[in-house]
C-alpha cells in the first residue's frame, strides 16, 4: 500500500483551511502538510515532507519541549507563539509570527500542527469588530432616522402655513430658512435610509464592467492632473449581484479618493488612483470560508486618512474633508455587506488601499 498516498487521501479536507496544518510522526518528521503550508512557505509538500518540523522555526527548542510534552501524552493539546523561518529565495526574509496549535491524533500515534499567521489572527479580531459596529451603527441610524422624518415633516408645513399668513417680506425670508434646513435634513434622512428601501437587483455582474465605468465617471468629473491606472485579472469569473449597488460603492470610494488628491491634482499633476483586481482564495468574511473571492484594491498616492478618525471612517456622518456627508463609506460598507462582503482601509502619507473582498461562485 502506498502509505503517502492513503495519508494525503486521509488528510484532502485540511487543503480547505486557510491556516497552515502538518500532520507528524511522534519523531517529528512530517507526514503530510496542506496547501496553505505550501502556499505561505513557497515550497511544495515534498520538500517539506522530507524534513523534521523543528527545522522549520527559528528557536525549535521551545516547540521541541511541547512536542515531547503532547506527544509524552502530558497534554491533549498545547500552544506557543513560535517564529516560522522563511526559505531560502523568498520574497521576505523576516521570520514569520506564528500562533501554534500542537494537538494528538489518532490515539497519539501521530501530532496535528495547526499554525496561524498572528497577523491574519489580529485581521480576524479587527473585521469582527468592524462587522459588529456597522451593524450597530446601522441599526441606530435607521431608527435614529426614522424618529426625525416625522418631526420634519410637521415642521416644513408648518412653515409653509405660516408664510402664507405672513406679509412681511423680511419674516417670509426665515420661514424659508426653516423650510430649506427642513428639506436638507429630509434628503440626508432619505439617504440614510436608501439602501433598506431599494430594492437587490440581481443579475450577472462582470467586476471589470463596474470599474470601467466608475473610472470614465471619475476622469470625465476630474479631466486634468489624474491617472486612473487598470491593473485587472481578467480571468475572474462573473458572479450574481446589484450591478448598480457596486459602481456605486466603488464610486464612492474612488471619488472621496479623488478629492483626496486635490493637491496633486491641481499643482503636482501626479494624482494616480489604481484598480486592481485578482481572486483570493480560501477567505474568510463574517466566520464564513470561502473557497474563491473577488479582491478589489483602491488604491491612491493622497496625504492618507488623517489619523483621529481612522478608525471611524465607516461609521456615518464621519468625514475627513469639510462640507463631506459622511455617508460615502457608510452606504459603500453597507453595499458590499449586502453581497456578503467586506470593505477593510490601510492609510498612511503618502498611499491609501481599500480593500473590498465580495466571495465568488
Amino acid at each position: 500500500m502506498n502509505l503517502t498516498r492513503t495519508h494525503a487521501h486521509a488528510f484532502d479536507a485540511f487543503d480547505h483551511l486557510a491556516t497552515m496544518v502538518a500532520v507528524l510522526r511522534r519523531d517529528g518528521r512530517c507526514v503530510y502538510v496542506n496547501a496553505a503550508f505550501e502556499s505561505v512557505l513557497g515550497l511544495p509538500r515534498r520538500a517539506l515532507q522530507r524534513g523534521r518540523v523543528f527545522d522549520w522555526f527559528v528557536d525549535p527548542a521551545t516547540l521541541k519541549v511541547t512536542f515531547d510534552a503532547v506527544v509524552a501524552n502530558e497534554f491533549a493539546t498545547a500552544r506557543l507563539e513560535a517564529l516560522l523561518r522563511r526559505p531560502p529565495g523568498a520574497a521576505s526574509t523576516e521570520p514569520l509570527p506564528v500562533h501554534a496549535i500542537v494537538t494528538q491524533i489518532d490515539h497519539g500515534e501521530q501530532v496535528l500542527l495547526e499554525l496561524v499567521e498572528i497577523e491574519q489572527q489580529t485581521r480576524q479580531d479587527r473585521e469582527t469588530r468592524t462587522l459588529d459596529q456597522a451593524r450597530i451603527t446601522k441599526e441606530l441610524i435607521r431608527n435614529l432616522a426614522h424618529e426625525i422624518k416625522n418631526p420634519l415633516g410637521g415642521i416644513r408645513g408648518a412653515a409653509q402655513l405660516l408664510e402664507m399668513d405672513l406679509e412681511s417680506k423680511a419674516l417670509r425670508e426665515y420661514t424659508q430658512v426653516i423650510i430649506h434646513e427642513a428639506d436638507r435634513l429630509q434628503a440626508l434622512v432619505d439617504r440614510l435610509l436608501a439602501p433598506h428601501r431599494r430594492p437587490h437587483m440581481v443579475s450577472d455582474v462582470n467586476i471589470h464592467e463596474v470599474l470601467e465605468r466608475v473610472r470614465a465617471l471619475i476622469l470625465a468629473e476630474f479631466p486634468k492632473g489624474l491617472v486612473v491606472q487598470r491593473d485587472y485579472d481578467t480571468s475572474l469569473p462573473e458572479f450574481r449581484g446589484d450591478g448598480e449597488q457596486l459602481i456605486q460603492a466603488v464610486l464612492n470610494i474612488v471619488h472621496n479618493a479623488a478629492q483626496a488628491l486635490a493637491t496633486r491634482r491641481q499643482d503636482d499633476g501626479d494624482a494616480r488612483i489604481v484598480l486592481r483586481t485578482r481572486a483570493a482564495r480560501q477567505v474568510t468574511i463574517e466566520r464564513q470560508r470561502y473557497r474563491l473571492a473577488l479582491e478589489l484594491h483602491i488604491e491612491d498616492n493622497g496625504p492618507g486618512v488623517p489619523p483621529e478618525i481612522r478608525d471611524r471612517i465607516f461609521f456615518p456622518l464621519v468625514s475627513g474633508r469639510d462640507g463631506g456627508s459622511g455617508l460615502g463609506l457608510t452606504l459603500a460598507q453597507d453595499f458590499i455587506q449586502q453581497h456578503h462582503g467586506l470593505i477593510e482601509c490601510e492609510s498612511e502619507p503618502g498611499c491609501t488601499l481599500f480593500k473590498i473582498q465580495i466571495p465568488l461562485p
